[in-house]
């Protein structure tokens, strides 16, 4: 029997480093990790729903709302078929629950990892470093460059803020937050996010 692969989710801001920190996983971390988050889902959808799963806070696209319950629960969905598959997953992703009313993504997406060894890692940016980054690398004005905006994305995901491990990418390295990662992957907690996020209504 495939003995199930394991599952980090990484939460954060655009721009505050988690894909840096998926590809380091998958150079320095023992394992075969798979990266199914953000871009990856996002690269799936057509236009018309685009940003799709990375609608931003503020509630400003009603209209694609009603598809994000199914989008995320697909990727989750696939996040857990890959690792019962013996595959590790690392998922970044930018979770918040500001829209023209409340979706209760997290918690739901949280139950599809039911019995399975997942652990989700806070990614904090500071507002100044993530627009300095931005500044640096434009993506063809894909990521404004507005610092409200920025700081709205920084408190909408980090809300409840229940994590395994948190870590500032203005204070560590991609390969330094992999290490930290791989050492929590070691000897993680007692009591998971995930779980009691899944208790959550």
């Amino acid at each position: 029997m495939t003995r199930p692969g394991r599952i980090v989710v990484l939460n954060g801001a655009p721009r505050s480093g988690k894909s840096s920190i998926a590809r380091a996983m998958q150079d320095g971390l023992a394992g075969t990790w798979m990266n199914i988050g953000v871009d990856a889902a996002m690269a799936l959808a057509p236009k018309a729903i685009q940003p799709g799963i990375g609608l931003r806070p503020g509630g400003e696209r009603p209209d694609l709302e009603p598809l994000l319950l199914p989008l995320y629960l697909a990727l989750y969905d696939s996040i857990a078929a890959h690792a019962r598959q013996g595959f590790d997953v690392v998922a970044d992703l930018g979770h918040h629950d500001v829209y023209s009313r409340p979706l209760g993504l997290l918690p739901a997406c949280a139950r599809r990892l039911a019995g399975l060894n997942a652990l989700l890692v806070g990614i904090r940016c500071p507002v100044a470093v993530n627009l300095a980054r931005r500044q640096a690398d434009p993506q063809r004005g894909f990521y404004s460059l507005d610092p409200d905006i920025i700081a709205r994305w920084e408190a909408a995901v980090h809300r409840p803020g229940l994590y395994d491990l948190e870590l500032d990418t203005s204070e560590l390295t991609p390969a330094e937050s992999a290490a930290k990662i791989g050492l929590l992957i070691a000897a993680p907690p007692s009591s998971r996010a995930f779980e009691r996020l899944a208790a959550q209504g």
